[in-house]
């Protein structure tokens, strides 16, 4: 799922992290400025203290988290200020981080709280990054209710907190809980953020939203136009909702970039062109296909090729697909198909030789009309004895029993009167 992976690799990313904390940004990302409350100023910092703390974040930023340590090492707890302790405590904290040491990490951040030094602001950050910590270590039920509790506190949070929190939800298959937070956060979006949009399309598609589903689909496309499953899936939504049309010519479009080349995206495709009626052009995809080695060759892939140049009227240009398709069928049936062609052709010795070998190989699913079709092509080349025998074997079918039963009494009426000419039947 492309939501979680993304969650992922937001959750997963230390420098990320440290880079936030250290600019003084991390609060921000996930909250409005409130017009409203006026900035309370920092409380000053001792110089050699500023200077140790400076020293450590250098070398945290370096990578060199020993380093990062021992500099605050050398400071004495007992003399520093609660604001100071506090971002003592913050430092640490991204070292432990860094380390993945969450266990430390969290207690660090509990210890900035502790020390008293930080403002409601500060408090609040803390907060959050506690709870993102739980969601980092994968603790997705007590990293929800942290940041729930966070949320219920929060000054104009915005969307980012909001799909951290449908994460949590989606991660504990609580996806009930997890859509409205999901749709919170797509709504406070300044502009389209795709894992978002993503996280939410996931939900909808799980309780089968198709119609909701429609319209972000639309801007996944929009905003990722080269990443194919955006397109499969729309089309694959539209089909849901039974708008074949749009259905269509999603795929259409896709396919006309270059984005359609897998054989089941290539066999659907041919499948709606001649579901809407363009039997030619899904034609033409699927030989074009076969000839790019981009489909694998079976008696299915065949036997579509061929519904579709007989849909388009080409019963020409069905015969050779029919033939392969039925060559590798492990039944009868594509031979009995390729009788029928050439019934309709009325090339009768040709519909004789495909029904010999289609009931010659068995496994019918309609014998009854097997037989039919080989009487009706004995009977129009005056094998008239022969014919009579298939069409005796018909009747046994009740479905193709009444056009037997018209042909034996045909047969019956030439006989009795042998200079007349035999009726030409096709069935």
């Amino acid at each position: 799922m492309q939501a979680q992976l993304y969650a992922a690799r937001t959750l997963r990313t230390p420098r990320t992290a440290l880079a936030v904390l250290l600019c003084g940004l991390a609060f921000a990302a996930f909250c409005q400025p409130d017009p409203g409350q006026p900035r309370t100023p920092a409380p000053t910092i001792d110089a050699a203290t500023g200077n140790a703390l400076n020293a450590a974040i250098a070398a945290l930023q370096a990578g060199k988290q020993a380093e990062a340590r021992a500099a605050l090492a050398r400071l004495d707890a007992a003399k520093l200020s609660p604001y100071e302790r506090s971002k003592v405590e913050q430092i640490l904290f991204n070292v432990a981080y860094v380390e993945e040491d969450y266990v430390e990490a969290r207690q660090h951040l509990q210890n900035a709280l502790d020390a008293g030094g930080l403002n409601a602001q500060e408090i609040s950050q803390v907060r959050y990054q506690a709870a993102q910590l739980l969601m980092s270590q994968e603790e997705w039920q007590e990293g929800a209710a942290a940041l729930e509790d966070w949320l219920a506190t929060a000054v104009n949070p915005n969307g980012a907190a909001y799909y951290l929190l449908a994460v949590a939800y989606y991660q504990m298959d609580d996806f009930a809980r997890a859509l409205p937070p999901a749709q919170r956060a797509v709504d406070l979006a300044n502009e389209p953020h795709e894992g978002w949009i993503g996280m939410l399309l996931a939900l909808y598609l799980k309780n089968e939203q198709y119609t909701d589903a429609v319209p972000l689909l639309q801007k996944l496309v929009a905003i990722a136009p080269a990443k194919k499953s955006y397109w499969l899936q729309l089309s694959a939504a539209y089909g849901q909702l039974e708008d074949y049309p749009n259905a269509l010519s999603t795929l259409q479009v896709a396919y006309n970039a270059g984005l359609i080349t897998e054989d089941p995206e290539i066999r659907r495709l041919a499948d709606l062109l001649l579901f809407q009626d363009l039997p030619y052009r899904g034609a033409q995809v699927l030989e074009s296909a076969i000839a790019n080695a981009s489909v694998n060759v079976d008696d299915k892939l065949y036997e579509k090729l061929a519904n579709c140049w007989i849909a388009a009227g080409e019963l020409d240009k069905a015969l050779a697909p029919l033939e392969q398709g039925a060559s590798l069928s492990a039944t009868g049936n594509l031979f009995v198909r390729l009788g029928e062609v050439n019934v309709q052709r009325g090339d009768w010795p040709a519909a004789e030789r495909a029904l010999e070998r289609g009931i010659g190989k068995g496994q019918l699913a309609d014998a009854g009309n097997a037989q039919l079709l080989m009487g009706i092509a004995l009977f129009n080349q005056a094998r008239f004895a022969e014919a009579r025998a298939w069409f005796e074997q018909a009747m046994q079918s009740e479905r193709h029993r009444p056009m037997a039963r018209a042909y034996l009494d045909i047969i019956e009426q030439t006989i009795a009167t042998p200079s007349s000419k035999p009726l030409d039947r096709e069935g």
